[in-house]
């Protein structure tokens, strides 16, 4: 009597077809990765905004992403919240509220997808997927103590997701808050926080992310930045043409919260020609944007003069080529050679 292994047996031909078969399979599936990954590589101009909720990026950095969508960059998009502790500013959306039907995150989803339709930009993701972090509300509520709120997170656990989506996407560019998160929003300031440490972690080679990807070097990272010169001006004609409600409070020679000293911006976007697609995108987020008082009735008139300008400050990089007259860049890019 003769022995020999199973795959010798009688079954062995079928079971070497199965073999094959769960290879093809595997290797499809893989490919089917890879191309997706590659499609993000092949736009050789790759920039990630990390944000706090649906519709900041739209009023921070709306023509910046439009601008470099159109010009084929590949424009990523994190955000760390649903913005479930958000006012709801429709009447008949109030139920939505977090303090009765709480339902405004997932109605925010939305508003943020129309948001992106109208920037063109494809690729909107959520930290940790969609709900992993909830909305903490304003500094000081008691939401700022719910265990599964943003600003409760652990840092390293949320810097490690981060740096898990900028080892996928690679971007050479990455845009943030400051130290203070604009202006002390908990989320904002985490927000800031996760990006930053995130963009350590995705470079470390000790650091192992659940896709277990190659470590990426982002090449420059930016904070937004409200030039102080700019919200002067904008009150002052705010105020020349009889608005005494927007921005309430706020005395256009008297100190300016929520900006930054000239001297620390760098870098300005000029996105005339995207106003448009920046507008369309803020009347979106209908729940959180007015888009009918006389702040907007004002703009509109002013045009390109309020909305197409968008400010950054530099953090980590070289500036590349800069205006001669302001000394900023003039692209986010410049000096990476792409």
């Amino acid at each position: 009597m003769t022995t020999g292994t199973p795959e010798d047996g009688p079954f062995a031909e079928e079971r070497s077809a199965l073999d094959e078969a769960a290879a093809v399979v595997e290797s499809a599936e893989l490919t089917a990765e890879a191309e997706q990954e590659m499609a993000v590589l092949d736009q050789r101009r790759r920039i990630l905004f990390v944000h706090a909720h649906p519709d900041d990026e739209t009023i921070n950095n709306g023509v910046t992403m439009a601008m470099y969508a159109a010009a084929n960059a590949h424009v990523t998009l994190l955000t760390c919240t649903l913005g479930e502790e958000g006012e709801v500013l429709v009447p008949e959306l109030e139920h939505l509220a977090a303090d009765r039907d709480d339902a405004l995150g997932q109605h925010r989803v939305g508003e943020l997808a129309a948001a992106m339709e109208a920037l063109g930009v494809t690729d909107s993701r959520f930290l940790g997927g969609p709900g992993r972090f909830r909305d903490s509300g304003m500094m000081g509520l008691p939401t700022n103590d719910r265990p599964d709120c943003f600003w409760q997170a652990d840092l390293e656990q949320a810097a490690g997701l981060v740096a898990e989506v900028v080892r996928e996407a690679r971007p050479q560019v990455v845009v943030t808050y400051d130290e203070n998160g604009g202006y002390g929003h908990p989320d904002h300031i985490q927000a800031h926080r996760a990006a930053m440490r995130g963009v350590e972690l995705a470079e470390d080679e000790g650091f192992t992310d659940a896709g277990a990807r190659e470590p990426w070097s982002v090449s420059k990272v930016y904070w937004c930045a409200n030039p102080e010169s700019r919200m002067r001006e904008g009150l002052r004609a705010l105020r020349a043409a009889g608005d005494s409600t927007s921005f309430e409070g706020l005395d256009p020679e008297g100190p300016l919260p929520y900006t930054v000293p000239d001297e620390r911006v760098t870098a300005v976007i000029d996105g005339t020609g995207h106003v448009a697609a920046k507008l369309s995108a803020m009347r979106a987020h209908a729940t959180q944007i007015t888009v009918d008082g006389p702040f907007f009735a004002l703009s509109n008139n002013l045009g390109d003069q309020v909305w197409a300008l968008e400010h950054y400050t530099l953090v980590r990089g070289s500036a590349g080529e800069t205006d001669p007259e302001t000394g900023w860049e003039t692209d986010l890019f410049s000096g990476l050679g792409v």
